[in-house]
């Protein structure tokens, strides 16, 4: 494991590290058994009409499971990572921290867009979980949550899954967005997401309002149909999130990403969670999930300079989004 990198000049890191078949790049397939023989450190068994927790050391290898946690065979960090330090130019620190991956059992066929609701909150409630776990150890700064979906192109049935990394840094976008919430409540005593909300809530780039969420596409999107789902309520601690909560996310995590399938087809995307670091004395940010369909390659103005070019204008993103994501409420419900 070649360490965390940083950028001669810029804000951006690069973690060198082995690639394994799927494992990082979102598309674990069942044909790999998807690491499923692996020992979970959590399972969530479904007896008696809910949801009980196991850990395969104590109770054997557990069966019938609705999600479980197990490490990375590849992990992207570890904690036996070599405590080498690099000075600048070659500015480098140990990928220490932990790399888990969350699966949900709902069907070998499924991607994250067809997973029912039931399955998101139960790995949702894992997450936070994991979370609470992981920020209790030491030398996690920033626990970060995601996933990729890599579409038709890769053979075989790809689990639905999440990848959770403790990272022993916060990552610069991260870091970012808290310095930018930091300036406004110095300057004008305001959550720059909260003014977001309240910008987009019935706006032309609205997509869909449910169980105290938003769901919009940003105004200056870098990828077509790219949309945020964000709670309309003023939230920095995703630990902290009631079940009730969690599953108005659920609903609307699925929804979204249905409407997205059933708009766009079977084309990969990713799920990226932006939260707050959960450690003491940290600056904190109102949370939100975004999601990055890759429609387009991106050319030497992306990659190069940051400027993206988006065949796809946001309004019209949400106007096409907004009528298939409300189907999919409407079929939830009528399953319910």
């Amino acid at each position: 494991m070649g360490g965390i990198r940083k950028d001669y000049l810029g804000e951006h890191f690069t973690i060198i590290t082995r690639k394994a078949n799927g494992d990082d790049d979102g598309s674990l397939r069942l044909s790999d058994n998807a690491g499923i023989a692996e020992p979970a450190v959590l399972s969530l068994v479904a007896q008696d009409g809910i949801l009980k927790r196991f850990h395969d050391v104590a109770h054997g290898h557990i069966k019938e499971w609705a999600v479980r946690v197990f490490e990375n065979n590849y992990p992207i960090v570890s904690t036996g990572a070599e405590n080498a330090y690099g000075e600048k130019p070659h500015y480098s620190e140990p990928a220490y921290g932990y790399h888990y991956i969350i699966v949900t059992s709902s069907g070998s066929t499924e991607n994250l867009s067809s997973v029912n609701k039931e399955a998101w909150l139960s790995m949702l409630m894992v997450i936070q979980d994991r979370m609470q776990w992981l920020y209790a150890q030491r030398k996690v700064s920033y626990v970060a949550v995601h996933s990729s979906y890599s579409g038709a192109a890769v053979d075989g049935a790809q689990t639905p899954h999440m990848h959770v990394v403790a990272l022993p840094t916060i990552p610069p976008v991260i870091g970012e967005e808290i310095r930018t919430a930091t300036r406004m409540y110095d300057e004008r005593g305001v959550c720059p997401v909260c003014q977001i909300v309240k910008a987009e809530a019935g706006g032309p780039r609205m997509i869909l309002k449910m169980g105290g969420f938003v769901a919009f596409c940003p105004w200056s999107p870098r990828y077509p149909y790219e949309f945020w789902i964000v709670p309309e309520n003023h939230l920095t601690s995703f630990v902290k999130v009631t079940q009730k909560r969690l599953d108005g996310l659920a609903t609307m995590i699925r929804a979204t990403l249905g409407g997205l399938s059933n708009l766009i087809g079977d084309v990969p995307y990713s799920i990226v969670f932006h939260l707050s670091p959960e450690t003491k004395n940290t600056k904190q940010i109102h949370w939100h999930v975004e999601v990055y369909p890759i429609t387009e390659e991106w050319s030497g103005l992306e990659r190069g300079y940051g400027i993206y070019v988006n065949s796809k204008s946001p309004e019209d993103a949400a106007s096409e989004l907004g009528g298939l994501c409300r189907r999919e409420v409407a079929v939830m419900v009528d399953v319910d």
